[in-house]
């Protein structure tokens, strides 16, 4: 039996789309503001952790460290989460940031684990204080001059304890 196309369950149907649809445009739209300078990020209290200085560590120095994660988890969900997804997982829009270095973890020798480590850190820095954009069009905007060391390694930190594969 074929029902009318103002049957009100069709109509419950596609309010439901219709929803989702702008849903899905507000998310989109709120990390394209972000990615285009519209929205402002929010500054990260980094004065519990060690001050690292002027130049850039090409490591992370805060690796297991609790504060750092603590603070690196605050600073993320304010600054990151809104494309990057809450808790690290992705809906899609952005990278999901806990596969971030999946491969280094399956490595059984241990030099190649720091390299890969270390190659992992280099691109996660790279790419949070230039940003990334690809034919015009801002993918991730920078954060240098606008986070500071301490905030992005913090927030390298807690990425590294939402892993999906521990080290």
């Amino acid at each position: 039996m074929k029902r009318s196309p103002s049957h009100p369950q069709d109509r419950r149907s596609l309010r439901l789309v219709r929803r989702g649809a702008v849903l899905l445009a507000a998310l989109a739209t709120s990390c394209l503001a972000l990615a285009h300078g519209d929205v402002t990020p929010q500054a990260v209290d980094t004065r519990d952790l060690p001050q690292l200085g002027e130049q850039w560590r090409a490591e992370n120095p805060y690796r297991r460290n609790e504060k750092a994660v603590r603070i690196g988890t605050s600073a993320y969900n304010q600054n990151c989460a809104r494309c990057h997804g809450i808790e690290a997982v992705s809906g899609g829009i952005a990278p999901d940031l806990r596969k971030l270095d999946n491969e280094c973890g399956s490595l059984k020798d241990e030099k190649k684990r720091a390299a890969c480590v270390k190659e992992n850190d280099d691109f996660f820095l790279a790419t949070v204080r230039k940003g990334r954009t690809r034919n015009g069009a801002v993918y991730m905007p920078p954060f240098e001059g606008t986070l500071s060391q301490e905030a992005l390694w913090a927030i390298k930190s807690y990425l590294e304890t939402r892993r999906e594969k521990p080290l």
